[in-house]
């Protein structure tokens, strides 16, 4: 069969690729390999510069280089190393012989033992892939989770002023300003935001089981606790975990992943109110008028943006959840489950990259109905019952509360009519019953909220 969008098992790589194919430079098994390539490059290279006396003469020149190899990776380069691992049946050493190799080619083949030299594969993998997960955050997810908010604070800015019916327990409730409500959504996803960006990308690096035995054993002069730290810290710009075993423990992936989910999260909540205002009517939504909203109903415009949207994000924090939940546990020094869960990192990016593009594409869509939005507060002048309370309580006013509660729970409608007749009776003074009948559910609407 041929191998397209239309034969791919996933939708990631077939209906949705357009939306995440910039994920396969960081989380595809050809990204991986250049990853891994690039550190047993910079490591060599660091080797060198200690320099242990068999590197002490190794030709500066060759230093970019090396580099090139990973810096002009290709795919053709991957397929050779995937032909070492064919006969090997072992990533790593796959790549540390595709390395050994080039430096037979251009002569190095003296210094080639010094790839992958006192290292385990997971002094590899354990930096290559938050390495990867690294620039594919910075470089894809956070700017899109901040275009997202950047489209959200501008709808906010645009609607500040428009006063909205609230809703609590799906009931009529005290007036709110629409820009404010949306402005929630804005507040809770910056925090978040830059909790993620704090947390470090944690790599492992200590040789087998975390103590570099080997490492020790040839060079005990060498202070290899300092040199790993300069090389992961400094050099690849992650965060050494000090003490390790044969693993990285995962545990700020954990926080990663879960302070992801939680970021998902709050679109999900996001999705489902503009879901419920659309269904209210307080938006209608640009029609493209060769779309198609229903098969079978020509009038329909579905709100699927918002749909696809918190189904992706469904998919997206289970995977998080059983990354966060089991990468930090293995047995003793390791077991190998984490090995084949961790191919799986850029599964839950790409559908979140998917579900934020859909929330974009449906908060473009979105045009405000005034008119429904101003027919559902006049239809429910009862909300100003808290008020009017308020103020009778500040007056001193006997049983307020009482009061209202007998005159609101009527089924009798709260009109300004009838409100204004009601305050008519009541024993106060005429500035405030006149402050009373100056209240209305459009102006009751609290503090403009805090930019």
């Amino acid at each position: 069969m041929i191998n397209n969008e239309l034969t791919a098992v996933s939708p990631i790589d077939g209906r949705y690729k357009n939306k995440c194919a910039a994920l396969s430079n960081y989380f595809s098994e050809y990204a991986l390999f250049k990853y891994r390539v690039q550190v047993e490059i910079e490591y060599f290279i660091e080797l060198t510069q200690i320099p242990l006396p068999q590197l002490v003469n190794f030709p500066a020149d060759q230093t970019e280089r090396l580099r090139d190899l990973y810096r002009n990776f290709t795919p053709e380069d991957a397929a050779a190393v995937k032909e070492f691992e064919a006969v090997t049946n072992h990533d790593i050493k796959a790549v540390e012989y595709f390395i050994k190799k080039k430096l037979d080619d251009a002569g190095l083949n003296k210094v080639k033992e010094f790839v992958h030299f006192g290292l385990t594969s997971q002094d590899i993998n354990n930096t290559a892939i938050p390495l990867s997960l690294k620039e594919g955050t910075v470089n894809e997810i956070i700017p899109e989770i901040q275009k997202t908010i950047g489209v959200l604070e501008k709808l906010s800015n645009d609607w500040e002023d428009v006063p909205m019916l609230a809703r609590t327990h799906g009931q009529p409730a005290s007036p709110t300003r629409l820009g404010k409500e949306l402005y929630v959504f804005v507040e809770r996803l910056k925090l978040q935001l830059e909790s993620l960006k704090n947390i470090p990308f944690a790599a492992k690096f200590g040789g087998a089981t975390g103590n570099f035995n080997a490492h020790h054993i040839a060079y005990p002069e060498v202070d290899w606790r300092a040199f790993g730290n300069r090389f992961v810290n400094h050099n690849l710009g992650l965060h050494r975990s000090q003490t390790t075993t044969q693993i990285e423990h995962y545990d700020y992936f954990a926080a990663y992943c879960d302070n992801l989910k939680r970021i998902n999260t709050i679109i999900l909540d996001l999705n489902r109110d503009l879901w419920t205002y659309i269904s209210m009517d307080y938006f209608k939504q640009k029609i493209n008028k060769n779309e198609v909203g229903s098969s079978a109903m020509p009038h329909k415009v579905n709100p699927i943006d918002f749909e696809n949207s918190e189904g992706n994000i469904g998919i997206a924090n289970a995977f998080l959840e059983h990354l966060a939940a089991k990468l930090p546990v293995s047995r003793l020094q390791r077991d190998l489950t984490d090995s084949t869960v961790l191919r799986n990192i850029g599964t839950p990016l790409a559908h979140t990259l998917i579900a934020l593009k859909s929330t974009q594409k449906g908060l473009g869509k979105l045009v405000l109905n005034e008119n429904q939005i101003k027919t559902d507060l006049e239809n429910n002048y009862a909300v100003v019952a808290e008020a009017v309370q308020t103020i009778l309580r500040r007056e001193q006013y006997p049983n307020p509360y009482e009061a209202l509660k007998e005159l609101t729970r009527t089924h009798t409608k709260i009109t300004p009519e009838s409100l204004s007749v009601f305050v008519d009776g009541l024993q106060i003074s005429d500035a405030v019953k006149a402050e009373i009948k100056q209240i209305t559910p459009f102006n009751y609407t609290g503090l403009k909220h805090q930019k």
